[in-house]
């Protein structure tokens, strides 16, 4: 026999680079949609963190009763909690007063003998708690409380940022269930190609006495490491342009959220394999079941 021999074909073998470029270019894409939803909702949180309840108090209270007032404050579950404690700061009149004049240039310690203005506690009020309605219940209840004069938050911001989203959400909803779709279709497709040229093997296999779980597992076990491989490529992908983008944009590392980047990796990972492996099970179940005529 001369160089003319062929190479036999292994049971289980598909073109491997296409698969892999097919599936790691889907799942790219379907992560780096993610992080634009991960950095969204970070800046969100941010921007949610900037309102504040101001609850001003009367101008005859005592120490001992301020004190009081803080610690009250401090433990009601709406407060926002960091790692370094509820976000409650005391404001002093004396305080605001030098913020007034830094801001406005104007220092009416001139015209007036008396600091119209109030000692006052500042609240950042927890994600959960900033709808309207929540949001109207915690300013009723601090008013109730011994030493509060008034209560004053930003009503219209709230309502403005709850309904912008809400079209947000519906949006990046309906685009994520156009991607996930495409996606499947996509790496289905692919792989379902790839197998068409090892169908008249599937078929010989059959013919010697296979049975069908023994034809499968060879398949499902490489595309399963197939699809777990394009998922580890596109999350280091995804990890380089990440930290491209940190690098070079200035406030960017600000819409950081690792723990969340974590999870969308390893899912990533486990989507490409899912994927593949039920893609792989479906394409191999339709061969098996063909005909010799419907092979050809």
């Amino acid at each position: 026999m001369g160089k003319s021999s062929r190479k036999k074909k292994r049971l289980g073998s598909f073109k491997f680079m296409s698969v892999l470029f097919s599936t790691t270019l889907s799942l790219f894409i379907v992560g780096l949609f993610g992080v634009i939803v991960i950095q969204a909702k970070t800046l969100t949180s941010i921007i949610r963190e900037n309102i504040e309840v101001q609850v001003f108090l009367h101008k005859n209270i005592s120490e001992a009763d301020q004190a009081k007032l803080g610690k009250l404050l401090e433990s009601q579950p709406y407060i926002l909690k960091k790692e370094d404690g509820a976000q409650l700061s005391f404001i002093t009149a004396d305080e605001a007063a030098a913020t007034f004049l830094a801001d406005t240039g104007e220092d009416f310690s001139k015209f007036l003998d008396d600091n119209p203005l109030r000692d006052s506690y500042v609240l950042s009020i927890n994600e959960e708690y900033q709808t309207s309605e929540k949001m109207e219940k915690i300013v009723a209840g601090i008013q109730k409380m011994d030493g509060v004069f008034e209560v004053t938050y930003m009503n219209d911001l709230v309502e403005s940022i709850n309904k912008n989203l809400m079209k947000v959400s519906i949006v990046l909803g309906a685009f994520i269930l156009i991607l996930v779709v495409t996606v499947i279709i996509l790496i289905n497709n692919t792989i379902r190609l790839a197998l068409f040229s090892q169908r008249f093997l599937i078929r010989s296999m059959q013919l010697v006495g296979a049975t069908r779980g023994f034809i499968r597992k060879p398949f499902l076990n490489r595309s399963f490491m197939f699809g777990a491989l394009a998922g580890i490529i596109s999350s280091a992908m995804l990890y380089g342009l990440i930290e491209y983008t940190k690098a070079n944009i200035d406030g960017f590392a600000l819409l950081q959220n690792n723990q969340m980047q974590l999870m969308l990796f390893g899912g990533l990972v486990l989507l490409g394999a899912i994927l593949s492996f039920f893609s792989t099970l479906r394409a191999v179940n339709k061969y098996l079941r063909m005909s010799l005529d419907e092979l050809y």
